[in-house]
């Protein structure tokens, strides 16, 4: 009985305590606001066609649609395209910033804005890549994803490094900033009746710029450390809670895709990868996809093996090993996907889902090969000029912040 209390205290610890997979989190962050960042970019041309007053998809159609399944979008708002072109760009922004962790909680929040009212605003517009980051815009909310690897662990390494030196830290002015602003947009929507959604997106929003209102009051130094320890586990909780949440879904969508493809025919008897490969529109190389399918018997094996794959992947979480083959196998089947069939962005948006179960040393190498080899593109984009002196200081905090 005292070794199962031990462990549930142990556990109970464990969860409160720290925010589990700073790394995976970090690289899923990365993972799902790069990839709506390239597309937004890809699709920079055709924006108006495809979420504008241009597109076939009209406002007024939209206007109805939403009216009936209370979807979030902004973009109702006006029918303007003006607000559009403002909507748009500040999608792209909350993703770059998302991207580097520049204020990260806030960013997420923006960047989930921006995912639900572009894609809610033209449902048609897809290739299932985007039902996955619909999702996973909601879930990075409630994550701490700028632990490591952002310009927010980045700030905070600097502000430790000089309190370890006795220093003073500057107050932060563009928190409040942001907050406030955000505030009177949230106020000025809900007064006009234009924040809609249903219930579950105002209340989120507004729940969490609550949070944030509490947690810089809390933060301040003038304040009692208790109130934001108290934040401080309900965030690790929360940030807990949504990892397993992100992981179960990555899980739930394997094992829902691969029970539905057993009860298909064509995977049945081993011809359901040939007959893509040969439509117009999956077909951006017909002489690679010609190639693949000349042999029945690698169709045989693709076909059945992803099969196998996706039922067995849920399954081998529970061994390290065969979990990591299995994840290998994964990611390169969504690289060929997005070279082969022409479905870059759904590729992207899978293996950003799968990352969240790389192994941490793995991911710690793979810093390590970025760190180097951006070391070596600094020097080599200062080779022909003497740089200017750094402090000890300086060095300090901006290793710190770089490895935190």
């Amino acid at each position: 009985m005292n070794r199962l209390s031990q462990t549930v205290a142990r556990g109970v610890e464990r969860v409160t305590g720290s925010a589990l997979g700073p790394y995976q989190s970090a690289v899923i962050r990365i993972g799902f606001a790069g990839t709506w960042l390239l597309f937004l970019l890809r699709e920079f041309p055709n924006r108006l066609e495809l979420y504008g007053p241009a597109g076939p998809w009209s406002w007024n159609l939209a206007r109805q649609l939403i009216d009936d399944n209370q979807a979030f979008t902004v973009l109702m708002w006006s029918d303007g395209r003006l607000w559009f072109e403002l909507c748009y760009l500040l999608a792209v922004l909350a993703s770059a910033a998302l991207l580097v962790g520049w204020r990260t909680r806030t960013a997420s929040v923006l960047f989930m804005v921006g995912v639900l009212s572009l894609q809610n605003r033209s449902v048609f517009m897809g290739d299932g890549g985007d039902n996955v980051l619909h999702l996973m815009s909601l879930y990075l909310v409630f994550t701490r994803c700028g632990q490591v690897w952002s310009l927010d662990a980045r700030r905070a390494g600097r502000a430790e490094a000089a309190r370890a030196r006795g220093e003073s830290v500057p107050a932060d002015r563009v928190g409040p900033v942001l907050w406030a602003l955000s505030g009177a947009v949230l106020v000025t929507a809900a007064l006009t009746g234009r924040l809609g959604g249903g219930w579950l997106v105002p209340a989120l929003l507004w729940t969490v710029w609550a949070g944030l209102g509490l947690w810089w009051f809390a933060g301040r130094p003038a304040r009692s450390p208790r109130p934001r320890m108290l934040l401080d586990v309900l965030a690790n909780v929360t940030h807990n809670a949504a990892l397993a949440v992100i992981m179960a879904e990555a899980c739930l969508i394997y094992a829902t895709a691969g029970w539905y493809k057993i009860q298909g025919s064509r995977w049945q008897d081993g011809t359901a990868v040939y007959y893509p490969l040969h439509l117009d529109y999956f077909s951006p190389w017909p002489a690679l996809a010609g190639l693949m399918s000349a042999s029945g018997v690698l169709m045989m094996i693709v076909t059945y093996g992803t099969v196998m794959v996706q039922v067995a992947f849920p399954f081998t979480l529970f061994n390290r090993r065969v979990k990591n083959v299995l994840l290998v196998l994964m990611m390169t089947e969504h690289a060929v996907i997005a070279v082969v069939l022409g479905l870059p962005f759904f590729s992207l948006a899978m293996i950003a889902a799968d990352a969240v179960f790389l192994p941490t040393a793995f991911l710690l190498l793979l810093g390590g090969w970025v760190t180097r080899a951006r070391g070596r593109l600094i020097r080599r984009g200062g080779a022909g000029r003497v740089p200017p002196p750094r402090t000890p200081e300086e060095a300090s905090g901006s290793r710190v912040g770089f490895t935190a």
